[in-house]
């Protein structure tokens, strides 16, 4: 087994990597989104009871844009990651 300098040295020893899975993207920002938003509502309500500051729906809120952010590039680039090899 070669030491592990070695494959830095010459990566073409290594094991080629597996394939990578093909996962629909849109599961796994919806999901992410819904845990923001749940998040969310929670902090609302601490906030309203006056248990956290500001921060912690500003948090959440922005898990939710950086969702719609993540929604909008999978949507752009479905075809390319989506693609058969």
């Amino acid at each position: 087994m070669p030491s592990m300098i070695s494959l830095l040295i010459h990566p073409e020893r290594r094991r080629p990597n597996p394939p990578a899975l093909r996962v629909d993207l849109r599961h796994v920002a919806l999901a992410g989104m819904s845990l923001w938003a749940i998040a969310l509502a929670v902090s609302l309500v601490l906030l309203a009871l006056g248990h956290v500051t500001y921060q912690a729906p500003a948090t959440c809120g922005a898990g939710l844009l950086l969702g719609l952010v993540g929604l909008a590039w999978e949507r752009r680039n479905r075809a390319e990651y989506r693609s058969p090899e």
